[in-house]
């Protein structure tokens, strides 16, 4: 099973600050909306995500069908055979994949210790 690109989604207070923080790091901004309380920064291969007001707990992310800098694969699995694949294997969801429908979808899970696994398809 492909997952896709791997990155961190982390609920931030202060995304200025964060966003600052990062860049000292070696980070840049790549994508999001600040005004909107979401930025993606990237690092070489390494991509997280700040988030402020939009989600409670730190999340792991995981996005079928692009490559650690945001591009498209050539292939991927998709999100709907992933999910499937779960429940066979008994993992619990928070929320699933529409399997009727083609294209974007997501569902999250989390692990043993409470930590939600988000895994979004934007293709």
């Amino acid at each position: 099973m492909e997952l896709g690109a791997f990155s961190i989604s982390l609920s931030v207070k202060d995304i200025d600050l964060s966003k600052s923080f990062y860049q000292k790091l070696g980070f840049a901004v790549v994508g999001g909306d600040q005004k909107q309380g979401w930025l993606i920064l990237r690092n070489s291969s390494q991509t997280i995500g700040l988030f402020q007001g939009l989600f409670e707990k730190n999340m792991l992310t995981f996005n079928p069908g692009w490559d650690n800098h945001g591009n498209p694969t050539e292939t991927f699995t998709d999100v709907r055979k992933i999910q499937q694949s779960l429940r066979d294997r008994d993992v619990e969801f928070i929320s699933e994949a529409d399997e009727n429908s083609e294209g974007p979808g997501s569902f999250m899970v989390t692990d043993p210790d409470g930590n939600p696994i988000l895994v979004d398809q934007h293709r």
